[in-house]
């Protein structure tokens, strides 16, 4: 990824309130506020313009984080129509600070937003996937260059949309890709920068522990991870269908262990060394 340098400012002296972000050489800018906040980001020249948008909460019923990604020629007549979705809790907008993004452009950036975001699978998307525009090939070289510093400016505005849940760190993790296992269950795993990811293909024990009782909101979090289909069952055990972030290595151990499991001891390296072992190799 390119190196950038990033200017915040923050009106409010708040960094949950409204805030702005640039980068140094690039014709971008962002906009970023919570709900409570929506009329003084209504008042913003910048939504005066041309650009894409995202709208982030949860879910009412699930509380599954959920979100739209959206297009607009003037972002402030659009964002007013979205006072009736009840999910969204946050609006981060993108813009250009010359004026340069037409329609054909925003739609363009739209239609990746959301191909990136499903494919990522971080949140329920609120729409289908749009129809996107037809653009010249150097049009689309600078959308590209553009996409991609909406991606770096993301999860400094507080959010991991774009950010795919086992990205690769930029320095390989001592000990590499470890290993939990149980009852013939296997589950393959890597420290994350928001916690532990499980990775896809691993598979955790079908029944569950008396132990479970100690860990209710693990026991839900495994519930879920049930009913949204990213484990499902495969003859005697779950199969993880898809990467899983958890906070801890302790919380993703107690999911694969089906109850009490201390991630620093039961996670290894290939050659039997623990994560606490390697950590304080460290």
């Amino acid at each position: 990824m390119t190196s950038a340098t990033i200017k915040l400012f923050l009106p409010r002296g708040d960094a949950k309130s409204l805030r702005t972000a640039e980068i140094s050489n690039w014709t971008g800018k962002a906009v970023a506020a919570p709900r409570t906040e929506l009329e003084e980001l209504l008042a913003r020249e910048e939504l005066e313009k041309a650009g894409v948008y995202i709208l982030i909460g949860n879910d009412p019923l699930t509380d599954a984080p959920r979100a739209y990604i959206g297009e607009a020629e003037i972002i402030r007549d659009r964002l007013r129509q979205h006072r009736t979705k009840e999910f969204w809790v946050s609006a981060i907008v993108f813009v250009s600070k010359d004026e340069n993004l037409t329609k054909a452009h925003v739609r363009y950036l739209e239609s990746r937003l959301l191909a990136e975001a499903a494919q990522i699978n971080r949140f329920t998307l609120e729409q289908n996937q749009a129809g996107g525009s037809r653009l010249p090939e150097s049009d689309r070289e600078d959308m590209e260059v553009f996409l991609s510093r909406i991606r770096q400016l993301l999860p400094v505005l507080g959010s991991d949309i774009l950010t795919p849940i086992a990205q690769l760190t930029m320095r390989s993790q001592s000990g590499g890709v470890l290993i939990c296992r149980i009852k013939g269950a296997e589950a393959r795993g890597q420290r994350t920068a928001s916690g532990f990811v499980v990775l896809q293909g691993s598979t955790a024990v079908l029944e569950e522990r008396p132990s479970v009782g100690d860990y209710p909101y693990l026991m839900t979090r495994r519930k879920q991870l049930l009913d949204d289909g990213t484990l499902v069952r495969e003859g005697e055990y779950l199969l993880f269908t898809k990467d899983a972030e958890f906070t801890s290595p302790s919380a993703a151990a107690v999911v694969i262990h089906g109850g009490s499991a201390n991630g620093l001891i039961v996670w290894k390296t290939e050659d039997g060394k623990t994560l606490r072992q390697l950590d304080e190799q460290a």
